[in-house]
């Protein structure tokens, strides 16, 4: 898989999204069938800077720094420096799974057979949160070390010159970061320390102040998971810009629902059509996606007003989005305004369900995008269909910062359990 994306190297945004793509891609009801991940996560990086949908717990922004000190402590080379952390991150594993809290542990099925290592899936928050202070990927991190060492060679024998003030010995992690306890990784758990989580609190507040998950770590109260982050009990006391952010989140979330609801009806219908698969059962999932549809169409009418001025207002929306990510292709913000438009101005659920404007904007998209795969041109493509294609509704990396941020806030007294 390392090979597959060896070209995304150069940038490390981009290799953390496509590699997130590869750990969700068996997951149905998550996938991007529409190509609406760029907006998606434009408003998730507004939000939530520094997590992904595949990171678990928070003490993982220490483990791995304290993992690559070790290493660079010991002048491993470059040749040799990602098999020893693989053996370090392998280890960490089993360390952990001795612990009284395991949920979360990254390769707990996987152990010794782990791909995805929590370096990999870590690196670039770690960087948003100003934790690491090297720039550029893991690999060339991995292949900058040699010369690292030696860079620091040359600044110590600059100070037995005398002349050390000119120089700053180069580093690859920050100067506060808390100390690896004794014996790491024995003994070690995913529970934070107080020193540990305020020390994550303060780089969040310094590195992305002005988001919802400064907020949350600086003035979250413990709550009861909730479903959505504009569900939080706290979001009327949050910054203005940030309430408008989750404005512009929830309604994108809701409206882009019923696309994916329609999408996989037409698929549904397609496939009863076909004969294939059992028509008793295809029949159920045609029924299934009508109710679903029904029911995405019961809120937006409840949200109807709040729908309504949205739209006037549309370019609101899309200045927040350009802000993070100014290349949205211009396909995918005519698909999503064109759908908006289409679904906003249907007199009702059977009306938008049989609307030919609709439809055709559907398979259109999935035929711009997946091309000779397209399942409703390819038969094949439809027979491998699960019965749910990204039919989850947005939540921009909620459940994982839900998670994160409770972390933090048990280690500095204010959680529960």
């Amino acid at each position: 898989m390392a090979s597959t994306f060896a070209w995304l190297d150069h940038s490390e945004s981009d290799r953390r999204k496509a590699l997130d793509v590869v750990d969700l891609f068996r997951e149905q009801d998550t996938r991007d069938e529409l190509g609406i991940g760029t907006v998606r996560d434009a408003l998730a990086d507004s939000l939530f800077p520094g997590i992904s949908t595949i990171q678990t717990r928070a003490k993982y922004l220490l483990f791995i720094p304290w993992i690559y000190q070790a290493l660079e402590a010991g002048r491993t080379k470059s040749s040799d420096v990602a098999r020893l952390a693989r053996r370090h991150e392998i280890d960490l594993i089993y360390q952990l799974l001795k612990s009284d809290d395991t949920d979360g542990v990254i390769g707990k099925d996987a152990k010794a057979g782990l791909q995805r290592l929590p370096s990999s899936v870590y690196w670039a928050g770690l960087g948003v949160f100003g934790i690491r202070r090297y720039q550029g990927s893991l690999d060339q991190y991995h292949r900058s070390l040699d010369g690292f060492y030696l860079g620091r060679r040359q600044v110590h024998a600059s100070a037995e010159d005398g002349i050390v003030e000119l120089f700053k010995p180069q580093t690859n992690w920050h100067e506060g970061l808390p100390s690896a306890p004794d014996g790491f990784p024995e003994g070690v758990s995913l529970q934070l320390r107080e020193e540990e989580a305020e020390y994550l609190h303060q780089q969040i507040m310094t590195n992305v102040p002005g988001t919802l998950i400064a907020f949350l770590v600086d003035q979250g109260e413990w709550w009861d998971a909730v479903s959505f982050p504009w569900h939080h009990p706290q979001v009327g006391e949050c910054a203005s810009h940030v309430k408008a952010q989750l404005h512009h989140a929830e309604l994108f979330s809701l409206i882009m629902l019923g696309a994916a609801l329609l999408y996989n009806l037409m698929l549904a219908e397609k496939r009863a059509s076909s004969g294939n698969g059992g028509a008793g059962s295809q029949e159920g999932l045609v029924g299934r996606y009508r109710n679903a549809l029904d029911d995405w169409y019961g809120e937006v009418e409840d949200k109807r007003g709040t729908l309504d001025r949205w739209v006037e207002s549309h370019s609101d929306f899309w200045e927040v989005i350009h802000r993070v990510n100014p290349r949205i292709p211009i396909p995918t913000v005519h698909f999503i305004n064109t759908w908006t438009d289409i679904a906003l101005g249907s007199d009702g659920i059977d009306t938008l369900i049989g609307a030919r404007a609709a439809r055709d904007l559907i398979h259109h998209r999935e035929r711009r995008l997946k091309r000779a795969l397209a399942r409703l041109d390819n038969p094949r493509a439809l027979e491998m269909w699960s019965g749910a294609a990204g039919t989850q509704q947005l939540t921009y990396r909620w459940q994982q910062v839900q998670t994160i941020v409770q972390d933090i806030l048990r280690g500095l007294g204010r959680g529960q359990g």
